[in-house]
């Protein structure tokens, strides 16, 4: 039992289940099923970007550019949907892959084969990637009412019962 008790992961799961104790006290509807799976939906790009944050960590480096690189990167497809509703899903998803590659191996250029430190590059790249999508969109906006109904809808399709988004971060989670 002693070993048992040593592993992290369970201290870390028993703190969640008094947190959701303690929230569902104050809040009833809180430890509902529903609203739990509309709670893991919300945070499933947290989830994602989390996880890729972790492994730029486990290489001891940081990326401070993130934030950007996702910018940047929902701003060329939502234009390129408001532009072109035609185009499916699945090409707006790979456009969306290829681009957040390219903006990252841009960076792991830079720190692997200049020897720039990762703090360094993704500050600057933060930046660029942050002015790049003014200068991109012109300074707008792209509303949803611009986009096309499926690709608004993509996200808040059910398989299962569970959302699409949700069975992606679950998928990442796995790989």
């Amino acid at each position: 039992m002693k070993s048992f008790l040593k592993y992290r992961e369970i201290w870390l799961l028993a703190g969640i289940v008094v947190l959701i104790g303690l929230i569902s006290t104050r809040f009833p509807g809180f430890a509902d099923p529903a609203n739990l799976r509309q709670v893991f939906n919300d945070t499933a790009i947290l989830m994602i970007l989390a996880l890729g944050q972790m492994v730029v960590i486990l290489t001891r480096s940081i990326d401070l550019s993130m934030a950007s690189n996702l910018c940047f990167t929902g701003m060329v497809v939502a234009m390129l949907n408001a532009a072109h509703p035609a185009i499916p899903i699945p090409l707006l998803i790979v456009i969306a892959l290829a681009v957040g590659l390219v903006l990252g191996a841009i960076n792991g250029f830079l720190v692997w084969r200049l020897n720039i430190p990762s703090i360094v590059v993704t500050l600057g790249t933060l930046t660029i990637y942050r002015g790049a999508t003014f200068v991109v969109s012109g300074g707008a906006w792209v509303n949803a009412d611009q986009m096309s109904p499926a690709f608004i809808n993509f996200q808040r399709a059910a398989l299962l019962g569970i959302p699409v988004l949700s069975w992606i971060a679950i998928a990442v989670i796995a790989l």
